[in-house]
C-alpha cells in the first residue's frame, strides 16, 4: 500500500485527479456488479414460471410478476399483465415502454465509464508533459554546469508513471464498459423473446376470448 501511495505521491499532481477517476470506477464496478447479480439471479426461471402461468390463467401470470417486482424481468412482464383486457397493440406499446424504462436502469453508469476512459489517457498526457517540462527546466547544459540528476530523473519518473497510470484506468474502465454493454445487449434480446411470446400467448388468449 505505501509503494502505491509513494507512486501516486511521485506522480505529481495530475495523479490527484487520476485516483479520483480510479475510485469512481472502481464504485461504478461494485455498483453494476451488485446490480446485474440481482438481475440475472433465476431471470430465466421467472420468465419461465410466468409464461407458463399465462398459458391457463392470466391472472395467475400477474401474481407471480407482483411477486417477485424487484427483478427486471418481472417488472417488464407486469407490464402487460396488469392492463384490463387489452388489445395485443396496447399490450405490445405498453411493453416496449417497460422495456425501455429497464433498459435505462441497465445503462446507468455507462457516461460515467465512458468519461473515465475518455479523460484518464488525456490525464497521463498531461502528466507526461509536465515532467519533461520539468526535466528539462532543471537540466543546466553549458559552462561545465552539467545537470542535476536526481530533479531530471524525478521529471523522468513524473512522466512515466503518469502515462501508467492514466492507460491502467482507461483499459479498467474501458474493461467494465465493454462488459456492462455485453449484458446490456443480451438482455435487450432477451427481454424481445420473452415479450414476443409473451404477445403471442396472449393474443391467443384475446382472439378465443373475442371469437366465443
Amino acid at each position: 500500500m505505501s509503494t502505491l501511495f509513494d507512486l501516486i505521491a511521485k506522480g505529481g499532481p495530475v495523479m490527484i485527479p487520476m485516483a479520483g477517476l480510479s475510485i469512481l470506477t472502481i464504485a461504478c464496478a461494485l455498483e453494476r456488479s451488485l446490480f446485474w447479480l440481482q438481475v440475472l439471479r433465476g431471470e430465466d426461471r421467472l420468465a419461465h414460471r410466468i409464461l407458463e402461468a399465462a398459458r391457463f390463467d392470466l391472472t395467475e401470470a400477474r401474481q407471480i410478476a407482483e411477486s417477485a417486482a424487484e427483478l427486471p424481468i418481472a417488472r417488464f412482464m407486469l407490464a402487460g399483465l396488469r392492463l384490463h383486457e387489452p388489445s395485443p397493440e396496447t399490450m405490445r406499446l405498453a411493453l416496449e415502454a417497460a422495456g425501455d424504462r429497464e433498459f435505462i436502469q441497465m445503462r446507468k453508469g455507462d457516461k460515467l465509464l465512458e468519461t473515465v476512459i475518455a479523460m484518464a489517457p488525456l490525464l497521463g498526457l498531461l502528466g507526461t508533459v509536465t515532467g519533461l517540462i520539468i526535466t528539462f527546466f532543471n537540466l543546466r547544459i553549458g559552462s561545465g554546469a552539467g545537470f542535476d540528476t536526481s530533479k531530471a530523473a524525478l521529471g523522468i519518473a513524473e512522466a512515466l508513471i503518469t502515462t501508467a497510470g492514466g492507460m491502467i484506468v482507461a483499459i479498467v474502465a474501458l474493461a467494465i464498459f465493454r462488459m456492462c454493454v455485453a449484458l446490456q445487449a443480451k438482455q435487450v434480446d432477451y427481454f424481445a423473446d420473452v415479450g414476443s411470446e409473451l404477445e403471442l400467448i396472449y393474443r391467443q388468449w384475446y382472439e378465443g376470448k373475442r371469437d366465443r
